[in-house]
Formats: structure tokens, sequence, C-alpha cells
């Protein structure tokens, strides 16, 4: 693809991305255009038009820039998207303010690593042909995202696909899950500019099957929204969720450990017969064999027909571990029975990495509960009243395969959170539409508890059934129902969509499509 200094519009853009200066800013709103497109916000359109501006930036780059490329683009959308991170480690993990904007800084530049990382891989498989850097956009940045969820237990976060909740290519998540509608998203953005540059050339027939074949997915979405991959019951379920909004400063002082039982207990007084009770991630502040007393209390109240399912830390000997360890767990009491051990922990939230080194060093590697032992894999779900409830702990709903692979064959989808731990930030209100995706893909209705919001009743096609306010002690009541079969999405998770990834970077090589 060369460039026509005939046509003056396309001769002043490359004029004006050609510039260093000019390219790197063009690159760092890009990035942060991405964060516009999720909660709180919900410009889904930025997705388009951040990639857009991208390959706008990047075309006119020689292939050994494009690593600082990818770096800023990742700077600019970890920047603005993730950075609430400072309020866990300054706030409540004890840190002076420098070390903890030093760490803020520090967690932003690793993440920047993935595109930048992604975008290197890029310029050493394209080389110097723009034509081949367009095919294989799409291919690099999902494998960029899905190296990114996956490395050093992964930060699945910021998805550009999740926007979709809101946005019109929803109707394909049960179907080729949020890599696939990122995946469309990008391809999308480069047919257009391929669409440009053929219109440019005077190629309008090929200009109008790229612009078709780049429509057809953004056409044919909003219909396939309409369509039911599960089965969904229309026998309801009752369900009561607490949210205690319990300060996180307190949340494991044994001196306040009696005040929480008896507000969750006070929040629950009036709502014992109901189908389903949740409380939140670690409602119960301290080890399961220690909570007898709170558990027969609750098993006393429960009504017949009642299950109430709550995070609770769990205590006792591992074989996984190799002896005596703690769990982040929930567990069903009255009229269900299980307990679910967290498989994805949070990096020093929930275990330190490199402990014998950091352990000390400051307080936020020091946090309460800081050492989690990772469950085992292929955990049965929770059973409640004989519904199949698959749970997931906070973090575990962002993980996109991991939560597929473990709902086929549930009935209902349950995540607790303590979302405390983040503030009032953009941090709690990412993670409630992370959720949604789950449910969308899964095609499965999700009860969402957390500490102090978002607490949700999400239906089987990702929208909010109902909600209440953060950072208020109240009780969320509603109805879900439960879903049989399977989307296709969880039967083949993302494979499909990363191995046309790699088709195309094994089959776009230079012997195919020369520079020329």
């Amino acid at each position: 693809m060369s460039r026509d200094d005939s046509n003056p519009l396309i001769a002043t853009a490359h004029s004006f991305f050609s510039n260093r200066w000019s390219s790197a800013a063009t690159l760092v709103v890009a990035g942060a255009l991405q964060t516009l497109t999720f909660s709180p916000f919900h410009f889904w359109w930025f997705g388009p038009v951040s990639m857009l501006l991208i390959l706008l930036a990047t075309l006119p780059l020689p292939a050994k820039k494009l690593f600082f490329a990818g770096l800023l683009t990742g700077l600019g959308l970890f920047g603005s998207g993730a950075s609430w991170v400072y309020i866990s480690i300054s706030e409540f993990g004890n840190t002076p303010i420098p070390v903890a904007v030093l760490l803020t800084v520090a967690f932003v530049a690793v993440l920047a690593l993935f595109p930048a990382l992604a975008f290197w891989f890029w310029g050493k498989l394209a080389k110097g042909s723009a034509v081949r850097r367009l095919i294989l956009f799409p291919a690099i940045w999902i494998l960029g995202d899905w190296l990114r969820g996956w490395l050093l237990t992964g930060f699945p976060w910021l998805y550009l696909g999740t926007a979709h909740t809101d946005g019109p290519l929803a109707g394909l998540a049960p179907m080729v899950g949020v890599h696939g509608i990122t995946f469309l998203i990008a391809a999308s953005s480069a047919a257009i500019f391929a669409t440009g540059w053929l219109i440019s050339r005077q190629r309008h027939t090929s200009a109008g099957i790229v612009a078709v074949a780049a429509l057809i997915p953004w056409l044919a979405a909003p219909a396939l929204n309409r369509v039911d991959w599960t089965d969904i019951s229309t026998k309801p379920i009752s369900v009561a969720a607490m949210q205690g909004n319990i300060p996180q400063q307190i949340k494991w002082d044994p001196e306040f450990l009696k005040d929480q039982i008896v507000a969750y207990l006070g929040m629950t007084e009036s709502y014992w017969d109901t189908d389903l009770i949740l409380w939140p991630e670690t409602a119960i502040p301290i080890p399961q064999d220690q909570a007898g007393k709170i558990i027969d209390h609750i098993k006393e109240n429960l009504g017949e027909e009642s299950t109430l399912i709550t995070g609770i830390p769990w205590y006792g000997f591992s074989e996984r571990a190799g002896g005596f360890t703690y769990h982040n767990s929930i567990t069903a009491i009255g009229n269900g029975e299980g307990i679910y051990h967290k498989q994805k922990l949070v990096p020093f939230g929930e275990y330190v990495p490199l402990e014998g080194v950091l352990r000390g060093l400051i307080g936020f590697f020091d946090l309460p509960m800081s050492s989690f032992t990772q469950g085992p894999e292929n955990q049965a779900p929770l059973i409640a009243n004989g519904t199949k409830v698959m749970p997931f702990i906070c973090y575990e709903v962002a993980y996109p395969d991991f939560l597929a692979r473990n709902a086929v064959n549930s009935d209902l989808l349950l995540t607790i959170s303590n979302d405390g731990w983040f503030g009032d930030s953009v941090g709690p209100l990412q993670h409630l539409q992370i959720a949604r995706m789950r449910a969308l893909e899964t095609g499965r209705y999700m009860i969402r508890g957390t500490n102090n919001g978002v607490t949700a009743i999400i239906d089987h096609k990702g929208q909010i059934a109902s909600r209440i306010p953060q950072f208020e002690r109240a009780v969320l009541t509603g109805e879900v129902f439960t879903a049989s079969g399977n989307t296709p999405y969880m039967m083949t998770a993302s494979w499909p969509v990363l191995t046309l990834a790699l088709i195309l970077i094994v089959f776009v090589r230079e012997r195919v499509i020369p520079k020329s």
C-alpha cells in the first residue's frame, strides 16, 4: 500500500501522523479512548475510532518503532482505565503516597508492555508492508489480549469487546465471546482504513466489497441478539442479596467481627424464607472452622426450602498445598450443599509473589488475608434446593474462557466480591460490566453480591434486571430463572478466534503478500 500524494486528504493525514510528537499523542489518546467505551461511560463507538487512530498513527512508522507505539497505546489505555489500583495501594494498603504512585506507575507500565510486545511482533511479521499490517492487525491485537489474560495469572481487564454489553455486537457474544467481538472491532477498523485507501486509488469495486464485508457482523449481530441459545425456565427463584457496606478499614478487625455478623443477620431477618439468600465475599470474616455457632444460627432460622450462600474463608489440610492452608471460599448453608475454593487469586491481594522477599517491605505487601492458596480445578457447583449454582469469587468473573468452561451444564451463575478495595472509582463499575458480559456469553442469569456495590441481578442477555446503589447498606430482592443447554461459546471458548489469528500470522507472510 503506497501513499497517494495526489489525494490532499491522504497527503495531509500522512504528514500529520508521520510527525513523531503528533503520532505519539494520537496513540496515547487512542488508548485512553478505549476506557470511555466501558462503564460508566458506555461510548462503545469509541472502540472503532480508537483502532482507526492507532492504524493511522502506526502505518507510516517503520517496523522498529512499533514497540514504542504499542507501549504508548498501553499507557493511554491502562493509565486511564486501570489506575484505580492506586486506591488499594494507598488508602487500604497503608502505603506512603510517593510509594503508592510509584507502584501504580509500575503496574500501568507492566501492563503496557503487552501491547508493546504485540506491536513489536506485528512489525517483525509485516515488515514494511502496510497491506500485511492491516490484515495482521486484528490477529496481533487479540493475541496480545489473550497473553495479558494468561501470563502470570493474567489481568483479563479492559477487553474492548466488553463494551458491547451495550453495543450492537452483543448478539455475537454467545457465539464468539469477548475476544471474538474484539477481533471483529479491530478487523472492521482495518477494513475502514482499507476502504478509504481503495477509494482514493479509484478502486471502487474493491472498496465496496471490503466495506460490505466489514458491515455484515454489525448488521447481523442485532438480529442474533434475539436468539435464545439456552432454554430459560419459567419458574422463578426468589433472591435476596445483602449489601452490608462494611468499611474496608474495619473488615478484618477482630473488634468489629460481632458488629459485622449482627449487621448481616439483621438484614436477613425478613428474608429467611427466600429461595436463595446471598451474602458477599468474606461476609463472615473468620475461617469456617471457627464459625460453627454462626452457621448453626443461620441453619436454625432458614426456611425449609431456603439456601444461604456466603463468602467465608476456609482453613484446613490441603493435599494440593501439602499442609494446612487458607482458601478464599464460598459455601452453601441450609437446603443446599457444597463449598467452592477460589481458583484465580489476585496477586498481592490474596497471595504475594516472591513472598519471602516482599513480605514486610511496605504495608501493601502485608494486606489482611493475603496468604490464600489456589483452589483445585474442576470443582462442582453449589446446590441450592436442587439448582446447580456455579459460583465465582471476585476477580474470577473477569476470565472469559475460565468462566465458560466452569459454567457448562450449570443452571445459574453467581459471583461475590468485595469491591470496597477500589473506593469511589470506575473499577467496581467496570467489574459489573465484565460480569454482564459473562452472563451474555453463557446465556445464564447471574446474581452478583458485593460488600458495597454494585449488587445486581443480571439476566441471560447481560442486562441488569435490578440493582441497588453503591455505598449503601441495602437488600436487593428479585427473581432469577435457571437455564439449560450451553451456548456455542461455552463449548469452544476462544479457540476458534485464536486459531483464526494464528492462521493469519502463518499465512500472511512476505512470500504470500509482497511489500509492493
